[in-house]
């Protein structure tokens, strides 16, 4: 098993390139069930996810090549519906092929999900809006069992709560639908926004894009001619880099950067002292010699991102005063903590609230990666932790960091990955 061994440097320097999004290669990934043709996707980042998405493409008899960051995949060819444990218990967004296959096929098997254990995510919102859709739906040893006897047809769905694998999974059964299909607090992350742009680009009409009231058009069973595209940037890989900047108070430079889908990490660093230069897809930060405290409430986008808390309290350690951070979207994403408190942090919790005092003087030792971003987080820490830090159990960042050691060696940091 792979391990980082990282010690603390005085500054990094240098440029970074960021990857395409993980979390928006997911579902268009999935959307290729709907294609008639050969879909060719550029910018995919080297993750462990996205082979695991692919491989399931794969076994459902899908042609799949995938080659440095590109890949083509011919879904004409499908002969599978059922989406095995094997492959669904290592990511839950596995779970996002269950609407177009349904939609296609009418009839799927898809194991129920397993992945990062940050709290509960379930997938009850997706199958009532299937159900609502005209799915019939039952849960057999471990399986989602899904046939539509007369077709999905188009209706108005309202989601109790923003779900962004709900909003892409229905979208996409929408698409080969009956009819029209209303969706009302749908999510509006960029990554949505991708799979509408795509989508609409690929003949289907999507009203609302990027709102919170998105209207599809269904083909009525039409198989699409999707286009080539590329993914974009990963907003949450750039944000973790600028935390870099900003605890090692140093100047970095992102490019192939998308800065209008950083709106509230980039105002939180502003607050906590660091300034930008910024073009159409580069960002350079430029920290402050003191870090300021900052409030900090997690919430879909376009608010604060739950998948940047982690980074930003190892950055909080290292501000003039007490932060507050409180995670309002997942009930136990606060498994870093105890790591970082091993490394010298001073961080309490109460219920869905950390309170974090500064400026904590950190220390290298043996730490443990809990889940995905709580893995980037004690790296920044590392960074700046005196002495050496080995960081264990490093499976989790693979799953959504693209070469993140190779990354910031480039800029100057110690860093590396030894096996033991």
């Amino acid at each position: 098993m792979d391990y980082l061994k990282t010690q603390s440097v005085k500054s990094l320097h240098g440029t970074i390139k960021i990857s395409g999004a993980k979390n928006a290669s997911l579902p268009l990934i999935a959307m290729t069930i709907l294609a008639k043709n050969l879909v060719n996707i550029k910018n995919l980042p080297h993750v462990v996810d996205i082979r695991t998405l692919l491989k399931l493409l794969s076994n459902l008899g899908a042609d799949v090549n995938f080659l440095e960051d590109r890949v083509t995949i011919d879904t004409s060819v499908l002969t599978q519906t059922k989406a095995t444990y094997d492959i669904v218990k290592t990511m839950r967004a596995s779970i996002l092929v269950l609407g177009p296959i349904l939609s296609r096929f009418g009839h799927c098997e898809v194991s129920l999900p397993g992945g990062c254990a940050i709290g509960q995510r379930p997938i009850d919102l997706h199958l009532k809006a299937l159900e609502q859709m005209g799915a019939n739906i039952e849960i057999k040893s471990g399986y989602i069992e899904a046939t539509t006897p007369n077709g999905l047809q188009g209706c108005d769905i309202i989601f109790d709560k923003i779900t962004v694998t709900g909003t892409a999974n229905i979208i996409m059964a929408a698409v080969l639908a009956k009819g029209n299909t209303t969706i009302t607090n749908a999510a509006r992350e960029p990554e949505v926004v991708q799979l509408c742009e795509v989508l609409n680009e690929s003949g289907v009409t999507i009203e609302g894009i990027g709102t919170a009231i998105l209207t599809i058009h269904g083909t009525d069973g039409k198989l699409l001619d999707i286009k080539d595209f590329s993914i974009i940037p990963d907003r949450i890989e750039a944000g973790t880099y600028l935390c870099a900047g900003a605890i090692t108070q140093s100047e970095i430079t992102l490019e192939n950067v998308e800065p209008k889908h950083l709106g509230a990490v980039l105002a939180k660093l502003e607050e906590m002292g660091s300034s930008f230069t910024t073009t159409q897809d580069t960002i350079t930060i430029h920290p402050s010699k003191t870090i300021k405290p900052v409030k900090i409430v997690t919430q879909e986008y376009p608010a604060f991102p739950t998948d940047m808390q982690a980074q930003f309290m190892a950055l909080a350690t290292q501000a003039e005063g007490v932060s507050i951070i409180e995670e309002k979207l997942f009930e136990n994403r606060f498994m870093h903590v105890s790591e970082l408190q091993r490394m010298g942090a001073d961080i309490s919790l109460n219920g869905h609230t950390a309170t974090v005092s500064g400026k904590m003087s950190l220390s290298g030792t043996d730490v443990m990666a809990t889940d995905l971003r709580a893995s980037s987080a004690l790296v920044l820490a590392a960074l700046i932790a005196k002495g050496e830090t080995n960081i264990h159990r490093i499976y989790h960042l693979d799953r959504g960091y693209d070469a993140l050691e190779k990354k910031l060696q480039g800029v100057g940091a110690k860093i590396e990955r030894l096996s033991e």
